[in-house]
């Protein structure tokens, strides 16, 4: 797919995929998204002193970047997986310029499919695969999930009640899910599955709400 580089708001750079007419970040500032839904929504609601999460849809990486950095900051030890089908290559992820620090690069560049310790806080494992069918979350659970799929009109079959029944199967008791997502279907979904669900307010400048979804 053809991936074009865009500015957001923020200063910070995108990718549009004129063939899904959907950006990977937000238009009103991409940083400034990710670090509000996954980070301050998110990673620091989490009371597991050692988190594992799981993301759906590693993309740019820059979800992972940003839990890297509150790692280093806090001293938190954090197992981060992510999962994706559609790797991007180093390259278009370098031009988008998120971080000049070399460790941003080695997220992109380490091996997929087993554990590499990033820092002593920081240990990462991508896998490529479908989140839907892929067996990496049978097995395993997890504290936070940042799901961040491309939106429900633009990759419907990602946004579905079996898949949102697995991941509280994943959860442990007490785990958190975000998303920038705040569709009334998909928070009903959610509910469903079993989860006490938050509506919260979206990041500066951007989307009204989002979702916070807790595994009680």
């Amino acid at each position: 797919m053809e991936r074009i580089i865009e500015q957001t708001a923020d200063g910070s750079a995108t990718l549009f995929v004129p063939e899904l007419d959907e950006h990977y970040h937000s238009v009103k500032g991409a940083r400034t998204e990710s670090q509000h839904i996954f980070i301050d929504m998110g990673l620091k609601a989490s009371e597991a002193s050692e988190p594992r999460i799981l993301e759906i849809g590693f993309g740019t990486g820059l979800n992972a970047l940003l839990t890297l950095e509150a790692a280093e900051a806090t001293g938190k030890k954090i197992h981060y997986t992510g999962i994706e089908l559609y790797p991007l290559p180093w390259e278009t992820v370098d031009a988008l310029k998120y971080s000049d620090h070399p460790l941003f690069k080695t997220l992109h560049t380490t091996p997929w499919e087993e554990d590499v310790i990033i820092t002593p806080n920081f240990t990462l494992k991508k896998v490529q695969a479908d989140a839907r069918t892929s067996e990496e979350g049978k097995g395993n659970c997890y504290d936070l999930i940042y799901f961040d799929a491309f939106a429900p009109d633009k990759q419907p079959e990602m946004w579905s009640q079996e898949l949102f029944d697995q991941l509280y199967v994943i959860l442990h008791t007490g785990g958190i899910l975000t998303t920038y997502c705040a569709k009334g279907t998909v928070r009903r979904m959610l509910q469903s599955a079993g989860f006490i669900v938050e509506r919260l307010p979206g990041p500066p400048g951007g989307k009204r709400e989002i979702l916070r979804a807790r595994k009680p």
